[in-house]
């Protein structure tokens, strides 16, 4: 292992990362402005990762039964699993790091507060001979249900959320790595010996069927179809002998990530879950991705409400209906998801469609959940989406995606028991820009997009704006542009500054396509986060006869919309103002 490891650094030294000839560069989602980097090589066999959402990333050492957590922001690790155990991958998700215990042959999870306290099982892999008793890797859905493989068995096998096991499929030879759809309908399984991918549809929760062959990982007769993760796109990633392969969602080979030793797993992480981090023989790597991974699914704890500071709860509360990742909008092969969040009761409903910041680069529709839930328990349909990010897709991308939300809505009111003439939207920080672009651009067509449900109006009947920015073409975003092009996130959106690309700098202004049209606005702001910028746009609007508001909250900072106490009374004013404009 040593001589592999000092052949693997010498290697790792003169190695570029490269593009493989059937690849195609502008349709890679790999950074090729920045070259893969080797975090540690101080693994015995390092395996499938996870990160947690937040701040770190577990990575298992199958040879040195051990767990590390990395800790980017400052290159700290720590153990914080260790003894007899040879854990082969790792899944966070629900505030938990689920593990597969190879060694033991069971499923479990550890608490993220609670490492060094026992695992808690979750399932015992039902195999009479210990040898077969070897779960691999595992994924999770977003309903708690774990797909986990037994390679030696040729067996996918299913625990649903309260433990009952199943057999998923049979189909897969020597199924190794796992992972799923962004919009949880296809199921991807890794056939080691035979190097292919393994596509299945996911007809009912634990029940995959149609396998088919979704890609043959061809790299000559070396072994290896492993560890597998998916990114928020929906291309699929796999470890291979050498490289980690990707492609799109109809199996088109995209690009392949050279290492310097045989990669085992991979998983997205850093706090804008841009980062892709391979492990294998030579340790971990991490490698810039223009396209972010998926967050995992919010934990679910209601004591947090209970708080006075922090971050609101992402519970969601027994009998509330609700859809997770649905698909509101398709371009091409590229399914864009929204969480949506229902009252009790007929209906119709007002609907509040609920758009994250993330400075258009980054973000989820997951960051604002607690504010969708929150909107839902007050009587409203709430959708939260998710849109095209700026490494994905230029502006007008995110747009477009933002107006088909509401078409969308419109188009399945009778279904989600909505009155399509009430539906508003709200958004914070970059969320709020297109928002007030939804708002007052709603009849400029190329807006508009071809995301779907063409023969429905976009329009909107109220907006909140959080702390975004209505003027694009002038104003502080304007400037920026020029004055530090390299920290400017409207330069990467609209891929130049101003005077570059003008004429799309103004298609983005809110500011600018004011008129009688625009509905009822009402702008929150935090204390500390200049308040005054917004005044133009309510001046505008009042000129032209449109209700508009503020609301200023003491001490607030940037994202004060998200933590509490500000998150309360944020809310109430939310709905107090769609009550009077939402009727």
């Amino acid at each position: 292992m040593r001589n592999e490891r000092v052949c693997g650094r010498m290697l790792f030294a003169v190695l570029m990362v490269v593009v493989s000839a059937e690849a195609q560069e502008a349709d890679s989602p790999v950074d090729r402005s920045s070259e893969l980097q080797l975090i540690s090589d101080e693994f015995g066999l390092a395996d499938g990762p996870a990160w947690d959402g937040q701040s770190a990333l577990y990575v298992p050492d199958v040879k040195g039964q051990v767990i590390r957590r990395f800790a980017p922001n400052g290159n700290k690790w720590s153990t914080v699993v260790q003894g007899d155990h040879r854990y082969s991958a790792s899944f966070y998700g629900f505030g938990r790091l689920y593990v597969s215990n190879n060694g033991q042959g069971k499923i479990e999870y550890f608490e993220r507060s609670a490492f060094g306290q026992p695992a808690t099982l979750v399932a015992d892999c039902d195999e009479a001979d210990p040898a077969k008793r070897r779960p691999n890797d595992l994924v999770i859905d977003h309903s708690g249900g774990i797909y986990y493989t037994l390679t030696g068995q040729n067996k996918v096998i299913y625990v649903s959320p309260d433990g009952q096991q199943s057999v998923a499929t049979t189909e897969v030879i020597s199924p190794n790595g796992i992972t799923m759809s962004p919009d949880h309908k296809t199921l991807y399984v890794a056939a080691y010996k035979p190097k292919k991918i393994i596509a299945l549809d996911l007809t009912s929760p634990g029940k995959a069927e149609n396998a088919r062959e979704f890609a043959f990982m061809d790299d000559g007769e070396a072994l290896g179809a492993d560890g597998m993760t998916i990114d928020r796109a929906g291309n699929v990633y796999c470890a291979g002998a050498t490289d980690v392969w990707i492609w799109n969602p109809e199996g088109k080979l995209l690009d392949r990530i050279a290492c310097p030793t045989r990669p085992i797993n991979c998983t997205f992480g850093d706090s804008d879950l841009r980062s892709l981090y391979i492990t294998g023989f030579g340790g971990l790597y991490r490698q810039k991705m223009k396209i972010s991974g998926r967050p995992p699914e919010p934990a679910q704890d209601q004591a947090k409400n209970d708080r006075p500071t922090g971050p609101p709860s992402t519970t969601i509360p027994d009998g509330m209906p609700h859809q997770l990742d649905v698909v509101y909008a398709q371009f091409g092969h590229r399914k864009v998801l929204a969480d949506i969040f229902q009252p009790q009761g007929n209906g119709p409903f007002a609907a509040v469609i609920v758009v994250h910041g993330g400075g258009w680069l980054n973000g989820d529709k997951s960051k604002f959940r607690a504010l969708a839930i929150e909107l839902a328990r007050r009587g409203y349909v709430a959708m939260a989406i998710e849109y095209r990010l700026a490494g994905e897709a230029a502006f007008p991308g995110g747009i477009h995606d933002c107006n088909a939300a509401t078409r969308y809505l419109r188009a399945h009111a009778a279904d989600l028991k909505i009155d399509p003439d009430r539906i508003g939207a709200v958004g914070g920080s970059a969320g709020g820009h297109l928002v007030g672009l939804m708002a007052t651009g709603w009849k400029v067509k190329d807006l508009q997009g071809d995301g779907g449900h063409a023969d429905q109006s976009s329009r909107l009947q109220a907006a909140i704006v959080m702390a975004g920015p209505m003027q694009i073409a002038s104003g502080s975003v304007a400037e920026r542009s020029k004055s530090d092009r390299s920290k400017s996130n409207s330069v990467q959106w609209l891929r130049g500054d101003v005077d570059e690309k003008a004429s799309l700098y103004h298609l983005c202004d809110a500011y600018e396509k004011i008129s009688a049209e625009t509905p009822p606005m009402l702008f929150q702001y935090g204390e500390h986060d200049r308040p005054e910028s917004c005044q133009p746009s309510i001046d505008r609007l009042k000129e032209v006869g449109v209700f508009a508001d503020r609301k200023v909250y003491a001490d607030g900072k940037h994202g004060c919309w998200n933590q509490l106490p500000w998150f309360n009374d944020m809310v109430a004013d939310m709905d107090t103002f769609f009550r009077q404009h939402l009727k």
